[in-house]
C-alpha cells in the first residue's frame, strides 16, 4: 500500500499503536526504528507492532527478551508464546528467564515454554513448580509441566496438591495427563478438600467413581 506521510500522526506513541493495525509497507521502518527507542513503553509499542506486522525476526526477540527494562521483558514473553522458534538460542533466553528476579518475567517464560511444549526446560520447570516463593510462578510451572507430559513430573505436581488453592486447582488439571494408582490417590484425597472450587476440579475430570 502506497504510504501518505501527511495521513500519519505526529505522536510516536500513537504511530507505534497505528502501526500495529495499518497495512502500510512504510510503517516497518517506523516500526524497526523504535525497537531501541530510549523509552521503554515505546520499545514494548514497537515490539507488539512487529509481531503484528510479522517483521520480528530472531534478532528482534533476542533483544527484547534481554531488555535491561523489566516489562519490556514480560511483553516479549508474552508475544514470544505464539511465535514459531527456530532459534534453539531464543529457548535457551526463555529457560533462563526462569531465574529472573521478577516473578512476572518468570511467569512470561513458563508460558512461553509450555505453549512451545519446550521439553529440555524440564528440570528448571520442575524447580520452578516446587520451589519458586510466588505462587503465580508455582501454579504457571504446573500447567506446563502437565502439558509437558513427562513422568519425571509427577511426584512434584502431586505434591502441589498440598499447595495454595489456585496452585492445588492447576495441579488437578494437570494430573489429567498422567495415569496410576497414585493419580486416583491423589485426586481422591483433593475431591475432599474443603475449597468446592479444587472439588469440583476433580469431578470435571470424571477419573474417580462415586
Amino acid at each position: 500500500m502506497h504510504s501518505d506521510q501527511s495521513t500519519l500522526p505526529d505522536d510516536v506513541d500513537t504511530l507505534l499503536l497505528l502501526a500495529g493495525y495499518r497495512e502500510d509497507g512504510a510503517l516497518d521502518e517506523v516500526v524497526l526504528a523504535h525497537l531501541g527507542d530510549a523509552q521503554p513503553r515505546r520499545r514494548v509499542l514497537a515490539l507488539r507492532a512487529a509481531r503484528r506486522r510479522d517483521i520480528a525476526g530472531a534478532d528482534v526477540w533476542r533483544a527484547a527478551l534481554s531488555d535491561a527494562d523489566v516489562d519490556v521483558r514480560r511483553e516479549a514473553l508474552t508475544l514470544v508464546a505464539g511465535v514459531t522458534l527456530e532459534d534453539e538460542g531464543l529457548f535457551d533466553l526463555l529457560v533462563a528467564a526462569l531465574s529472573d528476579p521478577d516473578p512476572l518475567v518468570v511467569d512470561g517464560a513458563v508460558f512461553a515454554l509450555g505453549e512451545h511444549l519446550y521439553a529440555p526446560a524440564l528440570e528448571p520447570l520442575l524447580v520452578v513448580a516446587g520451589t519458586h516463593e510466588d505462587p503465580r510462578c508455582r501454579e504457571s510451572a504446573i500447567a506446563a509441566l502437565g502439558a509437558l507430559g513427562d513422568d519425571r513430573a509427577r511426584p512434584v505436581i502431586v505434591a502441589a496438591l498440598e499447595d495454595k488453592p489456585a496452585v492445588l486447582r492447576r495441579s488437578i488439571g494437570a494430573l489429567a495427563n498422567f495415569e496410576g494408582p497414585d493419580i486416583d490417590a491423589a485426586l481422591e484425597r483433593a475431591r475432599e478438600d474443603r475449597d468446592w472450587q479444587v472439588r469440583a476440579a476433580v469431578d470435571q475430570l470424571g477419573r474417580l467413581e462415586d
